[in-house]
């Protein structure tokens, strides 16, 4: 009793003693009381924090034995086909991870594998905020940072897969080189300033080293802590459902439930890349063998958030390229940099856009279902359709050869799907969310099919419809359906230019709509129940 009265006074003193110097003890009450829902789609999140903790972990291992140089060696080590070749200090240090290092190989490939599933579920977890407006007021801000995560996680992938100077990473540099070159006037200096020189230049490994370990590192750290300070600072959204309101959060608090969820979870996350890892070989380097300008292998594709951008430069057609006063403009590859800028811009700007459009300032913390917005989910998947057409037109040469086809052919297809997919996704998508509608507001109004077959007294025939749980008609009917707002005069009673154009804009996005179900017409249909039923039970007595 005494030893443990003597702990428990060395316990008090320490956290006295903490707390007079540190104040930790309101970020820990404030913190440690915030709910979390326990809807699985709020997992995501958790899924790309834990693969990052992941990737520093594994990233500071190689650090270790990587040498980020681009000095000329001869290969001796233990990988035979390999054997007195002349290879960079990058590309042989990268061998002695995988061949001689305890575990290096293990470890480089659980590296990659946590890169792609960090990359995986950032993106599921965007489209996840897109598609239920996660983004509206207040968190505005927090989708530009989750933005500008997607574009450290593409950053931080792309300045990795370089690092080894095999082959092909190598053609990924060559690429980027064009790319850079193609900038109109001041391309060709950018290029310079990168590689140290004329292509492959000396020093790109080594700079591509330090954004690697450091200042990348810096900006995703910095981007998941202010992330993670905002979803303090702001309530955290919820599922539409029985007693779920913007007043309120309904869930499981950090600690100690949630904390103790977590850890279990991450646990499972390190355990599923130690398997893929131990069983799935990625990034074989020495297959693909040191880079050499001259030969260039077929069947190679970047990693899967790179690959959409080789996509786009295969199906761009190579006659647009021309000249103005000497200087040659080629669209046929800068497009790429441009088809960049226009899909983080549009990302950035669209909370914004869709406030404008629907004049609604007011704060936003339920969700909605994709459904209910019947032109953002269109738009969504519409994107989605072009950027997946772009990702597997990276490996067309594959799919041609697997499907016996011809190259060109492939090429062609994926140049149409690049207007067409778009077009018949959002055609598609928002017949299904308006039919979606239509069956909600019919379930909601008259119940679910049970299958049974009543005859009235007066000789109808009828289905008898299953009344639904509070829960359930909460959620098909407790929300709000954006509507169209007309041109509105501002205080001097004049209709804009400016007001015209977005009443125009609006109504494109939002007169198509379902309105939710009223509180008259439930209790209309619930009046109408009731004398079915009253007949029912007539003609059984």
């Amino acid at each position: 009793m005494s030893n443990t009265l003597t702990d428990n006074k060395a316990l008090i003193a320490g956290g006295r003693w903490v707390e007079s110097r540190t104040g930790a003890s309101k970020a820990v009450k404030e913190f440690g009381r915030k709910i979390f829902p326990s809807h699985w789609s709020f997992m995501l999140g958790e899924v790309a924090l834990y693969s990052f903790i992941i990737l520093i972990l594994t990233g500071t291992f190689l650090t270790l034995w990587f040498r980020p140089a681009m000095g000329h060696v001869i290969y001796e080590g233990p990988f035979v086909p390999l054997k007195g070749v002349q290879i960079s200090e990058a590309y042989a240090s990268t061998l002695y991870i995988s061949f001689e290092v305890r575990g290096g190989l293990f470890i480089r490939q659980m590296h990659h594998w946590a890169a792609l599933l960090f990359m995986a579920a950032l993106s599921i977890h965007a489209m996840r905020v897109f598609f239920t407006g996660a983004y509206r007021k207040p968190r505005e801000i927090n989708w530009i940072i989750g933005v500008g995560l997607i574009a450290m996680g593409m950053a931080a992938g792309f300045t990795g897969y370089s690092l080894p100077d095999d082959l092909l990473s190598g053609n990924g540099l060559r690429i980027i080189d064009g790319l850079l070159k193609s900038i109109p006037l001041v391309g060709t200096y950018i290029s310079f300033f990168l590689f140290g020189g004329e292509f492959p230049g000396e020093d790109i490994v080594s700079r591509l080293y330090s954004m690697h370990i450091m200042v990348v590192p810096a900006l995703l750290i910095a981007l998941i802590g202010a992330h993670l300070m905002f979803v303090v600072i702001h309530k955290h959204t919820q599922w539409p459902g029985a007693g779920h309101t913007n007043r309120n959060v309904v869930g499981e608090p950090v600690l100690p439930t949630f904390a103790a969820k977590g850890g279990g979870f991450f646990f499972m996350i390190f355990g599923l890349l130690a398997l893929i890892s131990g069983v799935f070989t990625i990034n074989a380097i020495w297959n693909y063998g040191p880079y050499d300008p001259s030969p260039v292998s077929a069947g190679t594709q970047p990693d899967w958030y790179i690959g959409w951008l080789d996509g786009f430069l295969r199906i761009m057609p190579g006659w647009m390229e021309f000249y103005v006063f000497g200087y040659p403009i080629s669209v046929n590859i800068n497009t790429a940099l441009l088809a960049t800028g226009v899909l983080f811009v549009g990302m950035i700007i669209w909370p914004f856009f869709e406030q404008w459009l629907t004049k609604d300032t007011r704060e936003h913390h339920v969700l909605e279902r994709p459904r209910n917005n019947p032109t953002r989910t269109a738009f969504g998947v519409a994107a989605a359709i072009w950027y997946l057409n772009l990702w597997a037109a990276a490996s067309g040469d594959l799919i041609a050869v697997f499907f016996h086809m011809s190259l060109n052919d492939m090429i062609y297809i994926f140049r149409a799907l690049f207007f067409l997919g778009p077009i018949v996704g959002y055609i598609v998508t928002k017949r299904i969310c308006l039919a979606l509608q239509r069956k909600d507001r019919e379930i909601a109004l008259h119940g679910f099919e049970s299958g049974e077959i009543i005859r009235l007294p007066h000789g109808e025939f009828q289905e008898r419809h299953k009344p639904l749980s509070e829960d359930k008609l909460w959620k098909l009917t407790a929300f709000e359906a954006p509507g169209y707002v007309p041109a509105q005069p501002h205080e001097d009673g004049v209709i804009t230019k400016a007001e015209k154009r977005r009443a125009r804009v609006a109504r494109f996005f939002y007169e198509d709509r379902v309105a939710p179900v009223t509180k008259a017409e439930l209790d209309a249909a619930h009046d109408d129940h009731e004398e079915v039923k009253a007949d029912d039970n007539k003609k059984l007595n």
